[in-house]
C-alpha cells in the first residue's frame, strides 16, 4: 500500500522509526534493502544546528542510496526551529519531522520532545511557524498524551492538522509510560477518525501479524516500527510480504543473521571507522543474536570485539556454527 504525505509518494507504508544511537545511515540502508518505505534520522537539536555543533553533521548525513529519509528535529523555540528547518531544507531529505513525543528527562526537562504535549500554543506555533518557513511537507510525531490523566492526541492531532502539518505519527503511549505496558492503538484509532490528514501508528509492531492488526483495528494510513526493527531489518520485507499475501516467510537463519552483522558492521566502519564502529556494533549485535540459543553468553562475549577482524571471527565461529 502506498503512502502520500504532502507531494511525496512512498513505496509502501511502512516506515522505519527515528531511535537514537540506532536509526544511522548503515541501520537505514539496510532497513532499506528489506523494503523499508521512508526511515527517520536519529533526533537532530535545531539549537545542535543553529550552534553549529559538529556532532550534527554526523546525524544529517544521508546517502541517495538509502531511499526517502525525513529528518527530525527537536526544539521548543518556534523561530529557531523554523530557520533550521529552512537552514538544511536545500538537503536531499523527503519531509521535515517534529519531535513531540521523546520521553527522555533532559529533553522533557528542556521543555522540548513530549513536554510539548503539555503546551498545546506553544506546540501550535512552532508548527505554523516551521510550515510556513519551508515548502517540503512539515511531520509530526508524538504521544497519546503526558500522563494518563490528560490524554489529549486527538487535540493535539487537531491543532496539528490546522498548522499546516501533512501528517503526524502517533505513539500509543504516555510520556509517562515510556516504552512500558501496552501501547493504546484506540487512540490512534481516534485520531484517524478526527483528521483527515495521514495518520501514522506507532507501537507494539513485532511481528508481521502486529502490523496487520494495527492497520485494521485503527484504519491508520502508515505503520511505524520502532525496537521491532532492533536488530531485525527483514521486519519490512517480511510484513511487507505478509501485508501483500497474507503468507508468513520464515524469520532469518543463523547464516542469514550473520551475513547481516558483518555487512552492517563493514559499512558502520566505513561510515564511523574501526574503533567508534566496533563499540556501536556490540548492541546491535545483542539486539541480532536475541533468542539464539546460548544468546546470554554471546552477549557477554560480544564485548570483547575490538577489530573488524575480531568481528568477522565471532560471527563465523559462534553465530555461523548455530
Amino acid at each position: 500500500m502506498k503512502l502520500r504525505i504532502g507531494n511525496v509518494t512512498f513505496d509502501n507504508n511502512l516506515i522505519l522509526a527515528p531511535m537514537a544511537g540506532v536509526t544511522d545511515l548503515p541501520f537505514r540502508f539496510l532497513c532499506r534493502e528489506q523494503g523499508c518505505g521512508l526511515s527517520v534520522t536519529e533526533m537532530v537539536s535545531a539549537k545542535a544546528i543553529l550552534y553549529k555543533n559538529k556532532n550534527t553533521n554526523e546525524l544529517l548525513s544521508v546517502s541517495d542510496q538509502e531511499g526517502p529519509v525525513s529528518v527530525q528535529l527537536f526544539g521548543s523555540d518556534p523561530d529557531i526551529m523554523a530557520n533550521m528547518a529552512a537552514a538544511i531544507e536545500s538537503r536531499p531529505f523527503a519531509l521535515i519531522d517534529v519531535n513531540m513525543g521523546c520521553p527522555v528527562p533532559k529533553i522533557v526537562n528542556n521543555g522540548e520532545g513530549s513536554a510539548l504535549m503539555k503546551d498545546i500554543k506553544l506546540a501550535e506555533k512552532i508548527l505554523t511557524a516551521m510550515v510556513k518557513a519551508v515548502k517540503k511537507p512539515v511531520t509530526v510525531k508524538f504521544r497519546k498524551g503526558f500522563t494518563e490523566e490528560d490524554c489529549n492526541a486527538v487535540e493535539f492531532a487537531r491543532m496539528a492538522e490546522s498548522s499546516g502539518v501533512a501528517a503526524i505519527a502517533v505513539h500509543g503511549r504516555t510520556r509517562e509510560q515510556y516504552y512500558s505496558g501496552t501501547a493504546d492503538w484506540d487512540i490512534i484509532r481516534q485520531v484517524k477518525e478526527a483528521v483527515s490528514i495521514p495518520v501514522i501508528g506507532n507501537g507494539d509492531v513485532f511481528e508481521p501479524e502486529d502490523a496487520k492488526a494495527l492497520i485494521d483495528q485503527t484504519g491508520c494510513d502508515g505503520v511505524m516500527i520502532a525496537r521491532g526493527a532492533k536488530g531485525n531489518p527483514w521486519i519490512f520485507s517480511r510484513t511487507l510480504h505478509y501485508l501483500e499475501t497474507g503468507e508468513l516467510l520464515q524469520p532469518p537463519t543463523p547464516a542469514e543473521i550473520s551475513e547481516m552483522i558483518l555487512r552492517h558492521g563493514t559499512m558502520q566502519a566505513e561510515h564511523k571507522g574501526e574503533t567508534v564502529a566496533m563499540r556501536e556494533m556490540r548492541k546491535h549485535m545483542a539486539w541480532y543474536t536475541a533468542g539464539l540459543p546460548h544468546s546470554a553468553k554471546l552477549r557477554n562475549d560480544i564485548n570483547q570485539v575490538e577489530t573488524m577482524e575480531e568481528l568477522r571471527r565471532f560471527v563465523r565461529e559462534r553465530i555461523g556454527a548455530l
